[in-house]
């Protein structure tokens, strides 16, 4: 596996993350054929008309894998619904098909994303009415390896270190005006 193909996989990833801007799921504002409905619930009704509904998702890369994150601010009631964490977790997996949908439109290649582990769901209140939910989930990333692209060398770290103690000197530099031991109590 080439580093530059990691990199192509990773800008695909990235840019189908960016289509999803607010109000691309809009034909009002986007060209008839570049719609992107993620399937978040700001997509949902009349942006004027109706309330709005604050959620979004963003995304993080690391070695082999991406973190898709979700924020909402939902009611309290929501919250204490038995289906919350399904809902929560279909939400993510909602956003996973999409970028996988989006990165094959841009790349004309597919990708598949495997979950890892199970999603991290934390919920905190705003006020007696709202609260504020941020869940995430790790998945691991077809066709990229998990080796670094960069790995620091020990070598190079040991030889600078060893550069740097070499200039240790007990030699008085010229510029000093004090006399020796003058600065001792």
């Amino acid at each position: 596996m080439s580093s530059s193909n990691t990199l192509e996989i990773i800008q695909g990833l990235a840019q189908a993350a960016a289509n999803a801007w607010d109000g691309a799921h809009d034909e009002r504002y986007t060209l008839g054929d570049q719609v992107h409905k993620v399937g978040l619930r700001r997509e949902e009704g009349h942006p004027i008309l109706d309330k709005r509904v604050n959620d979004g998702f963003g995304v993080k890369f690391y070695a082999d894998s991406i973190c898709i994150t979700y924020q909402s601010d939902i009611p309290l009631k929501s919250v204490q619904d038995s289906k919350f964490e399904q809902d929560t977790e279909s939400m993510l997996n909602e956003i996973k098909k999409f970028l996988q949908k989006e990165y094959k439109k841009i790349t004309g290649k597919g990708v598949t994303l495997t979950k890892k582990g199970e999603p991290k769901i934390l919920v905190q209140s705003t006020s007696r009415i709202r609260t504020w939910v941020q869940a995430y989930q790790h998945y691991k990333i077809s066709g990229v390896d998990a080796t670094p692209l960069l790995e620091p060398s020990r070598d190079t770290e040991n030889e600078v270190m060893k550069k740097f103690l070499a200039q240790h000197s007990t030699k008085r530099p010229e510029n000093e005006t004090y006399k020796k031991g003058a600065n001792k109590k």
